[in-house]
This record gives C-alpha cells, sequence and structure tokens, in this order.
C-alpha cells in the first residue's frame, strides 16, 4: 500500500530534521574538542615544562643527614615541585642500562657522584629564572655541581610559545567554520520547508505564528544536539582517561565544565538564531522566488 502525500512530507521533513540534528551535533562536538583543548592547553604546557630540572651533583663524604637536610630544605622551596635522591649504586645502575654495558667493571670502581634531581614548578622554567636558581644551588655547601640542558630549556620554551600562537589562530578559524557549518545546516533544512512557509502565509497565518513551530524545533534540536556532543566528548574523555592522566587534572575540571556549558548555550542561540534568520527570508519571498 502506498503512503499518503502527508505522511511521505512527515517522513521527509522527519528524515531532514535528524540529518541536521547529526550534522549539529557533530560540529558540537567538534566546537567542544577545541574548547577542552584550549582550556587545557596550559595544564599540556605546565606538564611538559615541568620535566625540566636540576641535577645538582653533591661532595664526596657529605653525611646523610646533611643530604636529607638540604633535600628537605629544597622541598620547602616555593619553586620546587619534587625531589629524588640518587646515591652512587643507583646512579651507576642507571648509567649502565643507558650504555648497555657495565662500565665499573672496566673501570674497576664507581666514578659517580652521588646526586639529587630537582623538578620545578612551570613559572620557574624560563630562562633567566633557571640562571638565578642555578646561582642559589650552587650557594649550598653539599653541592660541587649544577647540571641542566640549557638548550633544551630554551627549545622547548620557544616550541610551547610558537605552538600556543599557531592554535589560537587555528582555533579562532575552526570557531568561524563551526559556526558557519551550523548555520548553514540549519538554512538548509527551513529552505527543504520553504513552501510550507508560504502556504501558511497564503492562508493568512501571522510571521510570528510561522516562526513559532521552527523556533520551538530550533530550540529542541539545539538542546538535542548539545546533549549528544557533551555525552561523545564525556566518553571520549572517559575512554582516554589514561593516557590523558597529568594533563586534565582536578585544576581544570572546572574550566572543562565550563567548556561543556558553552557548548549547551552556543547550540541554543546559534540555532535559534539561524532559524530565525532563515525563516525571515522566506517569510519575504514571493512564490515564484522559491524555485531559485
Amino acid at each position: 500500500m502506498k503512503e499518503t502525500k502527508p505522511r511521505k512530507l512527515k517522513k521527509r521533513i522527519f528524515k531532514s530534521w535528524i540529518t541536521s540534528l547529526i550534522s549539529i551535533s557533530l560540529v558540537l562536538t567538534m566546537l567542544g574538542l577545541l574548547g577542552i583543548i584550549l582550556v587545557n592547553g596550559r595544564q599540556l604546557s605546565d606538564y611538559v615544562r615541568e620535566k625540566i630540572g636540576f641535577t645538582l651533583v653533591l661532595n664526596d663524604n657529605v653525611k646523610p643527614a646533611n643530604i636529607q637536610k638540604l633535600q628537605e630544605t629544597l622541598n620547602k622551596s616555593k619553586f620546587v615541585k619534587s625531589t629524588r635522591f640518587i646515591d652512587k649504586e643507583t646512579a651507576s645502575k642507571e648509567l649502565t642500562e643507558q650504555l648497555g654495558e657495565d662500565f665499573t667493571g672496566f673501570l674497576g670502581y664507581n666514578p659517580l657522584f652521588e646526586s639529587i634531581e630537582v623538578k620545578l614548578y612551570a613559572n620557574y622554567t624560563n630562562a633567566d629564572s633557571l640562571r638565578l636558581l642555578e646561582k642559589k644551588f650552587l650557594d649550598y655547601p653539599q653541592v660541587k655541581e649544577v647540571y641542566y640542558q640549557k638548550d633544551l630549556v630554551q627549545i622547548i620554551n620557544e616550541n610551547i610559545r610558537k605552538i600556543t600562537f599557531f592554535v589560537l589562530i587555528i582555533s579562532a578559524l575552526l570557531t568561524v567554520i563551526f559556526i558557519a557549518l551550523i548555520n548553514n545546516t540549519i538554512r538548509i533544512s527551513v529552505y527543504s520547508q520553504r513552501f510550507t512557509i508560504n502556504t501558511m502565509q497564503m492562508v493568512g497565518a501571522t510571521n510570528s505564528f510561522i516562526r513559532k513551530p521552527f523556533l520551538k524545533q530550533s530550540l529542541l534540536m539545539g538542546i538535542y544536539g548539545s546533549l549528544i556532543a557533551s555525552i561523545l566528548l564525556f566518553i571520549g574523555i572517559y575512554l582516554y582517561r589514561n593516557e590523558l592522566h597529568g594533563l586534565i587534572s582536578s585544576e581544570v575540571i572546572y574550566p572543562t565544565g565550563i567548556v561543556f556549558a558553552g557548548i549547551f548555550i552556543i547550540g541554543l542561540l546559534f540555532t535559534y538564531f539561524s532559524t530565525y534568520f532563515a525563516v525571515n527570508k522566506f517569510l519575504g519571498m514571493k512564490f515564484d522566488e522559491m524555485f531559485y
């Protein structure tokens, strides 16, 4: 049995609505992903910077009590994130693993010194701060030498600045593209119902009466699209939580929550206003103009 024309029309409108909903959901998901990357960009930058640290080479015959006192002093410092004491045996074992052979057997003794590895907070990993800290560490009587990779520090800081600038530019461009995609999706959805708008005008319906069902539908589309996008992002974060450990911490849960709220607001506002302007365009059209 063939379907009646009203049923075919309803099915066509429903398919158009579903297609628009999927498109908007995917666009909002990408926009949300971009937002999460931006709010966690500082965390990622700090994560990389905090891998930078000093190696404090200690003098020979420093008493364990003095080493412990130095380590406690360092741990209490506002610029030190963590410290690790490395004795001669541990240093020898780690170097042997790196070289792939036991160098102490060749030399007949262990030439390495005891040392303390110091990891810094990200705010203190710029070149000027590192130079000041190097002098400060050398003032400790237990310390013989201070070592850190100056060239690597400079490269990391320069690359982070470049990447930050690049990400901001790309983010701005992608945001414009995503907004344009949402707008075009809504316009196409309204375009498919332009003859319905014209028919309602011909029977005497007011502009506000015609807009009402379209705006209501757009709000539902914005709500559902935002919820779907949020669910997809949440699932993605949950599935990759182990890989993201250290990048998304408790400190950035609040900004990440703002991103989810932003997705919801953007979903509502842009679907609503895009629908409003799209419907207005066809309200002012004559019947003959709708074929072009």
